[in-house]
């Protein structure tokens, strides 16, 4: 019955935010926590998939950079040193862990640790 309610619910709702509720649970299933306004300064561990893969040169060191959208916002992953990580591409399903900042305002962890998984269903 919970089944057809839903399912019932999600016919008035755009496809974005149906993905997005799945990302959200996803991410609960691996027992990770959802990006928010209030996450800063804590390591936590974040489950999303990458929606862009950049890399910033600069002339010392070079990073790194994955958004990842976990179904409530996008965190940057930076890996400083990194020109590219093999298998860190878009569309992929990624859970990392590190401690989040805001320089700017943006989520960002540098050089978390990382485990690409098999999809956002666990």
């Amino acid at each position: 019955m919970a089944s057809l309610l839903r399912r019932l619910v999600d016919l008035g709702r755009s496809d974005d935010e149906v993905a997005a509720d799945e990302l959200r649970d996803a991410a609960s299933a691996h027992g990770c926590r959802p990006i928010t306004d209030e996450t800063d300064r804590e390591v936590v561990t974040v489950a999303g998939t990458v929606t862009a893969v950049t890399l910033r040169p600069k002339v010392t060191v070079p990073a790194l950079v994955a958004d990842v959208f976990d179904g409530s916002g996008t965190v940057q992953l930076v890996w400083l040193g990194r020109r590219s990580i093999g298998g860190i591409n878009p569309g992929v399903y990624v859970k990392a862990t590190g401690l989040v900042c805001r320089p700017k305002g943006t989520p960002v962890m540098y050089n978390p640790a990382y485990e690409i998984l098999p999809g956002h269903g666990g």
